[in-house]
């Protein structure tokens, strides 16, 4: 399970995607830009394959307020994709 209190990758996802695992999912956090607003997208994937090669229907995202707050909630989400599809 992903800590909130020790997860702070906010300012390395302003420049880069920032990827992990944990016990059977894989996850991605990246900056997204749509027009004029930016956001927190995340996404998790079943292991054994990185992103590029998991189908996409393996894939589920869900998108969050680009800001440290946003990456707590993103923190949230992803360990509620872990309980629900890989415990």
């Amino acid at each position: 399970m992903i800590d909130k209190e020790r997860f702070h990758v906010f300012n390395y996802v302003k420049k880069e995607e920032y990827c992990g695992s944990m016990d059977g999912m894989r996850y991605m956090l990246k900056k997204k830009t749509q027009d004029t607003e930016t956001f927190l997208e995340a996404i998790t994937w079943p292991e054994p394959y990185c992103f590029a090669k998991t189908e996409e229907e393996k894939k589920r995202r869900n998108i969050f307020p680009f800001s440290a707050a946003g990456v707590e909630e993103a923190a949230d989400w992803l360990n509620e994709q872990y309980k629900a599809f890989y415990s």
